[in-house]
């Protein structure tokens, strides 16, 4: 039997950062995964979904240009050559972590991990004895229970990105993160997409206006959007509403993710008080002394870099080192649509809710030298403050590379800046972080351009 100071099962963003992290601290590692390195993030989601989308910004960006003047010829779309791309992509990255691990001297098992109350794991043939155990067991697509679904092909999340050829219809049943962005990449290549949601809204977890200019995009694409559908039945080849039938030649199912839980059930960790996810405490302990759980399997932000910051804190914490606990509100969130989504912290509702004296201002990118001269003026950035202290509670941004840009703005919140610090950075110019400086300029009604 193997003995290790720390054993981790799953080696997706949360557990294989985790692993390099405790071997850093001078601890023995063994990682464990039943699948593939790198996790749902790297082989079927953020990564694969990025490089597609990247293809059809490009499709895109070569529309702008014959509008501008610079004319091309008919664009053809080799679709299994752009899969291929982005099989190189994830295949890149995924050598990239499998030797980033070897190089910190941490042992690879592949396959089931089955555990025991003396947390004994076991792989195949192998036996492994850690002192510490960090699940990081990731998640699996949710599937509702509609009629007729288990009659037909359809994809998943995670089975979408082994497509081979493009789709001439594909509806898409639900309307969160996720759903939109595929919605965003697979249009301009040429596919006819159509968005189901049961809810009242697509995209329900963002701010109300970023949402309605991606709803207006979606639009200008031609993707329908059906929001508070009544499903009645899934046939071959359609999708039966009350009193409407949407065809297709392809269908995904995107209704979210549900924790894989297999292994906290081995140990019997306590769950939470809605019995969905497992409970820990602030560093991430479960009910079961040095056993350790971060990411999909415990709710809040599923999203790869909260997996990996929860992983660090729990390794760390392991190691007898006192840390502070994540601060939920300095994770961001992005959609990467064009334009792009991104926002951190409390929304205007919720922090009225914790009795701040709330202040939000808004920039267009409309005026924006740098938007302007690039054609990207949709967009804005809107930062959440309170009127006492200039704190920065939250922000979002909307337009090109928001999902880079809000890091600014999370920066100086971080280091417990203020608006005042953020109104006195020096932008370079023309740039379209300029709208963050004139944002926080326009609490103290000083800005320039706004």
């Amino acid at each position: 039997m193997k003995e290790v100071d720390l054993i981790v099962i799953g080696a997706g963003p949360g557990g294989y950062v985790s692993a390099i992290r405790a071997a850093q601290l001078g601890k023995s590692v063994a990682i464990v995964e039943r699948k593939k390195v790198g996790g749902t993030c790297l082989n079927v989601g953020c990564i694969p979904s990025k490089a597609l989308l990247k293809h059809s910004e490009l499709v895109e960006e070569i529309q702008k240009a014959n509008r501008w003047g610079i004319h091309t010829g008919e664009i053809s779309i080799d679709f299994l050559k752009l899969m291929k791309r982005k099989d190189q992509v994830v295949q890149t990255l995924a050598n990239g972590v499998e030797h980033l691990l070897k190089k910190n001297n941490i042992s690879i098992f592949q396959g089931e991990a089955s555990v025991t109350e003396e947390l004994v794991v076991t792989v195949g043939a192998e036996k492994l004895r850690g002192k510490d155990l960090l699940l990081a067991t990731g998640s699996k697509p949710f599937i509702p229970p509609i009629k007729g679904l288990d009659q037909v092909n359809y994809l998943t999340t995670d089975t979408f990105f082994d497509l081979k050829e493009l789709p001439k219809s594909l509806v898409i049943i639900g309307g969160g993160v996720i759903s939109v962005e595929l919605a965003f990449a697979m249009a301009p290549l040429g596919t006819s997409v159509t968005m189901i949601e049961v809810a009242p809204d697509i995209l329900l977890t963002e701010d109300p206006d970023a949402r309605k200019i991606i709803k207006k995009h979606l639009q200008k694409k031609q993707i329908q959007t059906i929001a508070q559908a009544e499903i009645q039945e899934v046939k071959n080849g359609k999708v039966l509403l009350a009193g409407k039938e949407i065809p297709f030649d392809t269908l995904l199912v995107a209704t979210g993710r549900q924790p894989n839980l297999e292994v906290a059930a081995d140990l019997n960790l306590k769950m939470d008080a809605a019995n969905k996810f497992v409970a820990v405490n602030d560093f991430y302990e479960t009910s079961k002394k040095h056993v350790y759980a971060v990411g999909d399997l415990i709710g809040g932000y599923q999203l790869a870099h909260a997996a990996s910051a929860e992983g660090l804190i729990a390794v760390h914490a392991m190691n007898g080192e006192e840390s502070q606990p994540l601060d939920q509100t300095d994770i961001p969130r992005c959609v990467y649509t064009h334009p792009e989504i991104a926002s951190f912290g409390l929304n205007e509702e919720q922090a009225r809710k914790a009795n701040y004296d709330v202040k939000v201002t808004i920039t267009p990118l409309s005026g924006n030298a740098k938007a302007i001269a690039e054609g990207e003026t949709e967009g804005f950035v809107k930062i959440i403050s309170d009127h006492k202290y200039q704190e920065i509670l939250g922000a979002v941004i909307v337009g090109a590379k928001a999902t880079e840009l809000i890091g600014e703005i999370l920066a100086v919140k971080h280091s417990e800046g203020t608006m005042n610090e953020l109104a006195s950075l020096i932008h370079a110019h023309p740039a379209i972080s300029e709208a963050i400086g004139e944002n926080a300029n326009v609490l103290f009604k000083q800005a320039i351009h706004a």
